[in-house]
């Protein structure tokens, strides 16, 4: 993935692992903030309220304000929340939580046993959420003459350049979404044909 765009999850999606007895639900979903995420696991508790763990992990946002969590919720250290976390490394999605449900089945696993069950049941659900390329954009609202409308219109181009409103104030007004690796080069368009311009502030 370029800087600008990201992997994401399309739905939320769902895996089930059963190993000598105990059984793992795992849950994947997208979540656009710590919040988000922790609604899911909130959400997951009071659903499956009787089982012996919900262990998570987390991984939002890219570069600065990039947020990664990961709980193994009272199993061995590192044997559930890392497993999770590394399967959500792997499947290159980013905005999504992961939580994997376990139920005891009275035969003890194993550090190991335990980390492959989680990270199974944390890759089938990542398996089955699909996933949607998202872009970070710009929004840049340009006010051309009624002449120079067709400039700007030649400018629109789905998934770079989107045209994300357009209304008559009585003049002209075309709000533009860029992708944030093409808002420098729009600009450039927009000052060559003389279209009035302003960058919306993030």
């Amino acid at each position: 993935m370029s800087g600008d765009s990201r992997r994401v999850p399309e739905r939320e999606g769902r895996g089930e692992v059963r190993e000598k007895g105990s059984r793992f639900f795992g849950f994947a979903s997208p979540a656009a903030s710590p919040e988000d995420a922790e609604a899911l696991v909130a959400r997951l508790r009071r659903e499956y309220h009787d089982a012996t763990h919900v262990a998570f992990a987390w991984q939002l946002g890219r570069g600065v304000g990039e947020s990664t969590k990961a709980s193994d919720d009272g199993e061995p250290s590192g044997t559930a929340g890392r497993p999770i976390a590394a399967a959500i490394a792997s499947s290159g999605l980013a905005d999504v939580v992961v939580a994997v449900v376990r139920y005891f089945g009275g035969t003890k696993l194993g550090t190991g046993g335990l980390a492959r069950a989680y990270r199974e049941a944390a890759d089938l659900a990542l398996g089955d959420c699909g996933a949607v390329t998202v872009y970070d954009t710009v929004t840049i609202v340009t006010r051309p003459t009624h002449a120079r409308v067709g400039v700007v219109r030649r400018l629109i181009d789905p998934p770079n350049v989107r045209l994300a409103a357009e209304r008559f104030e009585p003049d002209p007004v075309l709000e533009l979404e860029v992708r944030r690796s093409l808002v420098e080069t729009v600009l450039a368009k927009l000052s060559d044909e003389r279209v009035s311009y302003q960058v919306s502030p993030d």
